[in-house]
């Protein structure tokens, strides 16, 4: 059964960083588009980042770009979110989410098969 499962996620001081990671158990992720979606308390989920099949495109929230980077990393069928100069505000639940396609997909909606998410905390 297709699952995907995220790690990585913790505590860390505000300006540090943390390295998320998802994979799915017995599948191939290089054939999925792969996208981080967050969900802060009591806030909608939002889009973070994306990299689709053949990772020859992505795509970040602006509220990340230049901090965050989004990769393969193919030997090990992993998405790995590398997360740097993190806030507070960045203080969520980090979900990885897949769809077997070819595009950059940048809305929520689009993504069939999602994780169970990891907790980052972010102090101040």
């Amino acid at each position: 059964q297709f699952q995907l499962v995220e790690s990585g996620g913790g505590l860390v001081q505000a300006g540090g960083s943390l390295r998320l990671s998802c994979t799915s158990p017995g599948f191939n992720l290089d054939y999925y588009a792969i996208g981080w979606v967050r969900q802060a308390p009591g806030k909608e989920r939002e889009f973070v980042a994306t990299i689709n099949r053949y990772s020859t495109g992505t795509y970040y929230a602006d509220s990340v770009k230049g901090r965050f980077t989004i990769s393969r990393d193919n030997a090990k069928s992993t998405v790995n979110l590398q997360m740097s100069s993190l806030q507070p505000e960045d203080t969520a639940v980090y979900y990885c989410a897949a769809t077997d396609t070819l595009g950059v997909l940048t809305r929520i909606r689009e993504y069939d098969y999602w994780g169970q998410g990891t907790q980052v905390t972010v102090s101040s």
